[in-house]
């Protein structure tokens, strides 16, 4: 239970350092005279680091136990929230930096960490966690702005607030340096590494529909207050919208894992999903200040509900504990890499345009691919690693 708790909230520290920054992203570039292409490498720094820092995790992991590794990200999480409040834009991108390595191990660990303690608990497990991530999320979204207004309007004390959670993580994670028995082996599977996977489809599939639902949700993080703002409505308002996305998203985030997992495929949910995310774009391009909250609570159900699904076939496609933990790093490696194209491209296609219309049209035009490779990601199968002869 304590190894669990400890998951959940190292699972609530893995989003906040990201999705604070797009309500306050305006006082920044006013502050500190960021271009629109600036803010964007700014949001996409730390999903750059998701994926190029990914292949980390299991070097430290063997090294210092998967426990340490997660408490030492935890610590790294912490400084990176604090040093980038720090006057100067070199502090603002190396905290950023910072935080985004820490959230990558953090990423890679925890299905590891699930399958391996948890096996007969795959989907509760998931569930619980991939909440945690999203609940954290919408709350960063939320009360960001509040909290930089009650202390003076500047964007830094809403970025500092979030210390809090990953000193109380460290405390909560504590115990667990003193267990560094590695999470439960499966008896006689064979050892896995990454470069054993790049030829499997299954694992192909299972990365690249990971990209594209990160691609679509990072960009929405970024962007979605700056679109509402652009039609008239102020910045807390357009907070409240992205928040309201990320707190729809909690009932998926907590049922889609588990049943996912106990479903012969994940075809249905894939499909289902899609449609609503499509609907939800749909209606921000068409009538942006029509309904907002119709339109963000269809966004929030299926992008909210595509991430744990994405998750949930990471661990259900990998079988062994081994070809997991190296499924994990390979998906969480290209597909972030990838997937971080696409908060900078939207707001290229906003510098470019001077309008979101065809940014929009843009992440609406990526639900073909993420539909067809979802289909194939969703087949009941497992990973094949290659054998070395």
């Amino acid at each position: 239970m304590l190894l669990a708790a400890g998951m959940v909230l190292l699972a609530a520290n893995l989003r906040p350092a990201a999705a604070a920054v797009g309500p306050v992203l305006g006082r920044i570039k006013a502050d500190t005279g960021l271009s629109a292409t600036g803010a964007g490498v700014l949001t996409t720094l730390p999903v750059l680091c998701f994926g190029a820092l990914a292949p980390l995790t299991p070097v430290l992991a063997r090294r210092l136990g998967e426990r340490t590794t997660a408490a030492l990200a935890l610590l790294v999480l912490l400084i990176g929230t604090l040093v980038r409040l720090v006057p100067g834009l070199g502090f603002l991108f190396l905290g950023t930096a910072l935080a985004g390595t820490a959230i990558a191990v953090g990423n890679v660990l925890l299905p590891v960490l699930v399958r391996g303690n948890f096996p007969d608990r795959v989907g509760l497990l998931t569930g619980i966690y991939t909440t945690a991530l999203i609940g954290s999320a919408a709350l960063a979204a939320g009360v960001t702005v509040p909290i930089a207004d009650a202390f003076g309007g500047g964007w830094r004390p809403g970025l500092a607030i979030w210390a809090v959670p990953a000193v109380i993580a460290l405390v909560i994670w504590a115990p667990q340096l003193a267990r560094r028995r590695p999470a439960r082996a499966d008896p006689g599977a064979p050892v896995t590494n990454v470069r054993s996977l790049l030829r499997d489809p299954v694992a192909w599939a299972v990365t690249l529909f990971f990209a594209l639902q990160s691609a679509g949700f990072y960009a929405t993080l970024a962007w979605l207050p700056s679109v509402f703002h652009s039609q008239g409505l102020s910045t807390s308002y357009a907070g409240f919208l992205l928040s309201l996305s990320l707190l729809v998203g909690l009932i998926p985030a907590l049922t889609v894992p588990s049943l996912a997992a106990r479903a012969s495929h994940q075809r249905l949910f894939v499909l289902v999903f899609v449609a609503s995310i499509a609907a939800g774009w749909l209606g921000v391009i068409l009538a942006p200040t029509t309904v907002p909250y119709v339109w963000v609570v269809m966004l929030g159900i299926g992008q909210n509900a595509m991430f744990p699904l994405a998750l949930t076939l990471l661990v259900l496609r990998g079988g062994s504990v081994a070809s997991t933990a190296a499924l994990s790093t390979m998906v969480q490696t290209v597909g972030y890499l990838l997937a971080a194209a696409g908060p900078l491209v939207i707001g290229i296609a906003h510098d470019i345009t001077g309008s979101w219309t065809p940014a929009l049209i843009v992440l609406l035009a990526l639900l073909v691919p993420q539909t067809v490779i979802g289909l194939k990601a969703a087949r009941n199968r497992t990973v094949t690693p290659a054998v070395r002869g």
